[in-house]
């Protein structure tokens, strides 16, 4: 990497195809983003794009991974961990072919994802807000850290990567039947082992986890995502070793 890295905050839809003012507003501002920040895949693309987000799910503080061997994420995720010690910050790891979705970060060369949580829709809360300036904080410390020649020798970073998409249970005309169990609900980032309550039907039975192993869900019962037919994503922990880094 040469010169100074540039950077940029976004909050919107993905790049799309061409079109007019016909299209809906989102895919313009998503075409927008790719101009301002993009093209996407091009050397002019900005550097590193953060993407602002809050979840209705109980994660804490999450740094969103799109690669796994995107070595100079790894190491800003790995400052960030260490800077807010012993302050929680997990990195998700999206690398699934069929999970993965584009996003408008995406258009960078080093896209990074700041989720924080839990935190109701159309409400405004202080410790959210803090939450995420303090990630957004050591970011941009760390890009610094960089444009200034410090080097970051190898590091190991535990990421969660995502495996599979749980749905709700449905009838047979796709209406949802249950509800995440009170066990499962805000347990995001906690073991689910083979036989723990993971729905409850709306006339109080159980539904367990079938499953072959133990995973960590999260994004449990985002709010958003009701429409995207997932209670939520199961994980699988693992270490990531990133290589050392320096401005040449």
């Amino acid at each position: 990497m040469c010169g100074h890295l540039s950077y940029g905050l976004c909050v919107s839809p993905p790049p799309s195809a061409p079109g007019g003012d016909d299209l809906p507003y989102e895919v313009q501002r998503a075409q927008e983003i790719n101009r301002i920040f993009g093209p996407k895949g091009s050397p002019e693309a900005y550097d590193v794009v953060f993407d602002l987000h809050n979840t209705t799910s109980n994660m804490g503080c999450t740094l969103i991974l799109e690669s796994s061997t995107d070595h100079f994420n790894l190491q800003m995720m790995n400052y960030i961990k260490k800077a807010i010690a012993p302050a929680s910050c997990l990195v998700l790891l999206n690398e699934h072919p069929l999970l993965k979705y584009s996003t408008s970060r995406s258009v960078a060369k080093h896209p990074v994802g700041l989720e924080v949580g839990p935190q109701p829709q159309g409400v405004l809360r202080s410790n959210i807000f803090e939450a995420m300036r303090v990630l957004l904080k050591h970011a941009l410390d760390f890009i610094e850290l960089f444009n200034e020649g410090m080097e970051f020798p190898p590091c190991t970073v535990e990421v969660f990567r995502v495996l599979e998409r749980v749905d709700y249970p449905r009838d047979a005309n796709g209406n949802i039947i249950a509800m995440v169990h009170p066990n499962l609900q805000d347990c995001d980032w906690e073991p689910l082992n083979p036989g723990d309550p993971m729905f409850q039907t709306f006339d109080g039975k159980t539904i367990r986890y079938q499953g072959s192993g133990t995973v960590y869900p999260t994004f449990i019962n985002e709010a958003a995502y009701y429409e995207k037919q997932q209670a939520f994503v199961t994980t699988g922990r693992e270490a990531l070793v990133a290589s050392a880094i320096g401005k040449v």
